[in-house]
């Protein structure tokens, strides 16, 4: 009996000990986070490290072996691999969004294909609303049902040169005639159809801070390399 007893003694402090090394040992103290845009280092990090051993590499390893973690708002998926018993990776990959619209007082995104990939009652920075769309329904995971379906290669273009070329855009409005019109403050970019937008969105970044507390209609429609032809109207309460 006395043996018995000692033995289990023995495994019962074995087991201790193990469960004591492991929590001593295997404590995440540095943390990489990648590819996140969509949320902080610190909101990425506490959907990974959840649950009372969230902070211990070897259980993380264990969770997320072959697993990547697809439950997310805005994110396609994220890895996580531990790089050693003190430091982990996590990879984000993000959905690829191009715009969103405000319908029932939600923000619908789209993606490149104007598929709705993501309905949220908050707005994300650096991605533009787009207004002057016709649809009289929004479905997840469905495209919106707009008579051009071309127009969303255009919020497509104008989301990945506005990032290219540092600008901070309010808003994109298509007109009946899908001619482009950007909004930055009181300013007012009017683009009109979706040729040499390239040009023109690198041509705008230097004339954006002249006319900085100015309000009124940029006028480049007809703006080329070769042209260069462009104007500013002012508002009337603004002219002089």
């Amino acid at each position: 009996m006395f043996i018995v007893l000692l033995i289990i003694f023995l495994l019962l402090l074995g087991v201790l000990l193990g469960y004591q090394y492991i929590l001593t040992n295997y404590t995440v103290t540095t943390s990489y986070v990648e590819g996140n845009v969509h949320y902080t280092d610190e909101e990425i990090l506490d959907m990974v490290m959840t649950g009372r051993y969230g902070n211990n590499s070897l259980f993380l390893s264990m969770k997320y072996k072959n697993k990547s973690i697809s439950d997310v708002p805005f994110v396609e998926k994220m890895d996580v691999s531990v790089m050693d018993p003190h430091t982990i990776k996590i990879e984000v990959y993000e959905k690829a969004l191009a715009g969103y619209v405000e319908y029932l007082e939600n923000y619908m995104y789209f993606d490149k294909d104007g598929i709705v990939v993501e309905s949220s009652n908050e707005q994300t920075k650096g991605i533009p609303l787009v207004t002057g769309l016709q649809f009289d329904h929004v479905v997840l995971y469905e495209p919106l049902p707009v008579d051009n379906p071309e127009i969303f290669k255009s919020v497509l273009s104008i989301t990945q040169l506005v990032n290219k070329y540092n600008l901070s855009i309010d808003r994109i409005y298509f007109g009946s005639d899908n001619t482009l019109t950007l909004y930055f403050d009181e300013v007012r970019v009017a683009l009109g159809n979706a040729t040499d937008l390239d040009e023109k969105l690198m041509k705008l970044q230097y004339m954006l801070p002249e006319l900085q507390g100015k309000s009124g209609v940029l006028r480049m429609e007809n703006y080329t390399e070769e042209t260069k032809n462009i104007s500013f109207e002012p508002d009337q309460e603004s002219a002089g």
